[in-house]
């Protein structure tokens, strides 16, 4: 355990919908790490550490170590005590120049600081915690800032920079061996994924920091999980199995005495019970949320309970006590710059006054929230302005303008599966096409409307289906009978000419017509297949010229570093170094003859390969990361396609002088894609350009990137390559991303 104890806060939000029943989109942000004791030994902690501190009466790094342990053991029950506690082992550190010491500190005020939604300053402590960890080498304390940078990024609508800091601390963290502080990261990148409407990627790192939960008996892991799934199916308008999810998570939260991760369970079931229309539940839900966080200092929480309680008033149809509520939260958000907040409160203004009959007002409310979602990438809110908007030009009859932003709308909601924005959208679209006189796809829409809805119907949804199929079936006898009245005009002259000249003439044409076609499409499909064909050869001729090119020159070099090792009588190192050599050479002749070969053979290959770098330098830091919904044993890829990246990054991604050299390779399998990454954190693309010849290129990633297009057609599926400078999202280094065509091989 840390010197600076398991400290955590919570984060949840809501959004608005325009249909009757609303989707709730809450986000449980697990951060920094958790621990798993009760309130009664929490209290034994602080009372033993009490008298130990009592006892020690000498200034020193003890000392410090102490005063640090009582402030985080009081972080989440008495933030006072706890600050008290911190300023002390602060001084003192600074005294001793303890640089452990302030790094602790710092860390700890960053904390404080992001609980009060002052960001800024939050990762000005952050920053300056990690100026000192790095002076000392501290691994530990590097990776719990780069967690402290993803959750502030989070915190701000800053969704890639965030994935990016929690991919730095999971390389940190796996190289440690740290199966508790991965796991914790697992879960914020997973609910930054969820933020973004990547909900199978999610799901894959919700499951697999559940797996690292379960494997060493984290009760706090396993109940965030429990907490965010719940999230994702509220989200998605399964309230059952959101209910179950946060009540299992309540009960153990309520054992162990969390108070502020209570709080924000209880108003997560308050919005579920909201929008199930069981109004007096939701109350007594955000009721004991408020009493449990009327003693933290957190903007945030005031907000989202400012909005919760409109919800409420809106439910009563009491629209200027709503509007109150809903403006508060409105002006908190911007204070504290909380632009998904900020989104979800401007949106709900708008739903007010569209229910008030002033869509004017509305629209200005819901353009400038859809502006703001879609800067951040909230797509789920992005969805519901895109069909508000729509809705309040329904009332000046501008219906093209409501069917372009409904249709937009509908798209997003299909896409990230959101039950009630669907429904919504065709509602609107049924209503769109009835007005504009396009019967049959208003009795489309309002069928999926329908279909989308419960089974049982109130009776004016029943009239509207009945009045719209009486309109239908009429228009379309009414066009049945023009066609047959113009089809026999047409009829009576024909009969005026020579029947059989006409049939004699109009078959021999179709006949020639269909030759000359048949001819023709021949001979442009034998040309594009000889073309094909040729383009493949050339193809596959690099490729074994580019396997022949390699191999020698990675024996040579190999060999040149084995003499150098065997002159420097460095026996050990050697025999390592040729048993590695051996078998990346035999697994690099086996996998060139077949067309592909197993995943896990050529992560072997890989792993392979960068040990004997380090093996040579011992300057890198590598992992190899691989997502658990990928069965390595079954799928098959085309040989060779990953390590001249991984080789160009060796070569070329670093500079001599730098130290703490980093290459992290991570596979995800999602929508039917096995995508690759290749991140390390050198000095970049457009430095590496810059320090090289501008003519010369690296000869196996072109042809690798060539290679790819070719597999792309003859796998029948996606392969692309795309390379970007991490300096674009203030990083250092260089990321390349792989999808790779593949074969899953059952038997």
């Amino acid at each position: 355990m840390s010197p600076y104890g398991h400290i955590f806060f919570v984060s949840t939000y809501f959004t608005f919908k325009m249909n009757k029943i609303k989707t709730i989109n809450t986000l449980f942000l697990f951060v920094f790490t958790c621990f798993s004791v009760t309130v009664q030994a929490q209290n034994k902690k602080i009372d033993s550490l009490r008298i130990e501190l009592a006892n020690h009466r000498k200034n020193d790094t003890t000392q410090v170590n102490l005063l640090q342990d009582l402030a985080s053991s009081f972080f989440r029950t008495n933030m006072d005590s706890s600050m008290v506690y911190l300023k002390k082992a602060e001084e003192l550190s600074n005294d001793l120049n303890y640089i452990k010491g302030k790094a602790n500190v710092c860390y700890l005020k960053g904390i404080h600081e992001n609980i009060k939604s002052n960001y800024a300053k939050s990762l000005y402590f952050f920053k300056a915690s990690l100026k000192h960890y790095q002076s000392i080498r501290n691994k530990k304390g590097i990776a719990n800032i780069h967690t402290a940078f993803g959750i502030t990024h989070y915190d701000q609508s800053q969704y890639d920079e965030a994935i990016d800091a929690y991919k730095k601390a999971m390389v940190i963290y796996t190289e440690l061996g740290n199966r508790r502080e991965l796991a914790t990261t697992l879960i914020n990148t997973a609910n930054v994924y969820t933020e973004m409407g990547r909900y199978n990627i999610a799901i894959a790192h919700y499951k697999n920091a559940l797996r690292h939960s379960i494997a060493i008996e984290d009760e706090d892991g396993v109940a965030f999980v429990q907490s965010n799934l719940g999230a994702l199916y509220a989200n998605q308008g399964n309230y059952l199995l959101a209910i179950e999810n946060y009540n299992k998570a309540l009960d153990y939260n309520q054992k162990t005495g969390y108070s502020l991760s209570t709080a924000k369970i209880l108003d997560n079931l308050g919005m579920v019970y909201n929008s199930l229309k069981k109004h007096d539940k939701a109350i007594s839900y955000y009721e004991q949320s408020i009493n449990l966080t009327t003693k933290n200092e957190s903007k945030q929480r005031t907000a989202i309970n400012n909005g919760n309680i409109a919800d409420i008033y809106v439910a009563k149809k009491e629209y200027s006590k709503a509007l109150e509520h809903y403006h508060i939260s409105l002006e908190i958000s911007e204070e504290i710059n909380d632009l998904k907040q900020a989104s979800i409160s401007l949106g709900n203004i708008g739903k007010v006054n569209l229910k008030l009959d002033k869509p004017l007002i509305a629209r200005n409310h819901f353009i400038e929230a859809k502006d703001i979602s879609q800067k951040i990438g909230y797509k789920d809110m992005y969805s519901s302005c895109l069909l508000a908007i729509a809705e309040t030009y329904l009332s000046d009859k501008k219906y093209n303008k409501a069917l372009s932003l409904t249709e937009k709308g509908k798209q997003i909601a299909e896409e990230l599966e959101l039950l009630g924005n669907q429904k919504k959208a065709n509602e609107i679209l049924s209503i769109i096409y009835k007005n504009k006189g396009d019967f049959e796809k208003a009795f489309y829409s309002l069928q999926q409307f329908k279909i989308l809805s419960d089974s049982v119907f109130n009776k004016e949804n029943i009239e509207k289906i009945t009045q719209l199929e009486y309109e239908f079936k009429y228009k379309n006898e009414l066009e049945s009978a023009e066609k047959r009245e113009l089809q026999l005009t047409k009829t009576v002259l024909t009969t005026s000419e020579d029947l059989e000249k006409s049939k004699r003439n109009y078959l021999w044409a179709i006949i020639g017509v269909l030759l000359i076609s048949i001819v023709s499409i021949s001979i442009i499909f034998y040309q594009k297949l000889r073309n094909e064909k040729t383009k493949t050869l050339n193809v596959m001729v690099e490729q074994k010229l580019l396997r022949s090119q390699m191999t020698p020159h990675f024996i040579f070099n190999s060999l040149s570093v084995l003499q150098g090792m065997i002159l420097n009588t460095e026996t050990k190192k050697s025999v390592s170094y040729l048993s590695k050599f051996s078998k990346l050479l035999r697994i690099i002749l086996e996998n060139s003859r077949d067309k592909t070969v197993l995943l896990s053979q050529e992560l072997t290959a890989i792993r392979n390969y960068l040990a004997l770098q380090n093996l040579e330098n011992e300057n890198y830091n590598y992992t190899v990361l691989v997502d658990e919904s990928i069965d390595e044993s079954l799928f098959h890829i085309p040989p060779m396609l990953i390590q001249p990246f991984v080789e160009n990054a060796i070569e070329h991604a670093f500079t001599s002088q730098q130290d703490n050299r980093c290459i992290a390779i991570q596979l995800i399998y999602s929508n039917k894609e096995l995508t690759c990454t290749i991140i390390d954190n050198g000095i970049g693309i457009e430095a590496s350009k810059s320090n090289k010849n501008q003519n010369k290129k690296s000869l196996s990633t072109t042809i690798t990137s060539e290679r790819i297009k070719i597999l792309s057609k003859d796998f029948k599926m996606k392969g692309a390559v795309s390379v970007k400078d991490r300096r674009n999202y203030n990083e250092q280094g260089t990321m390349v991303t792989l999808v790779i065509p593949y074969e899953i091989h059952t038997a």
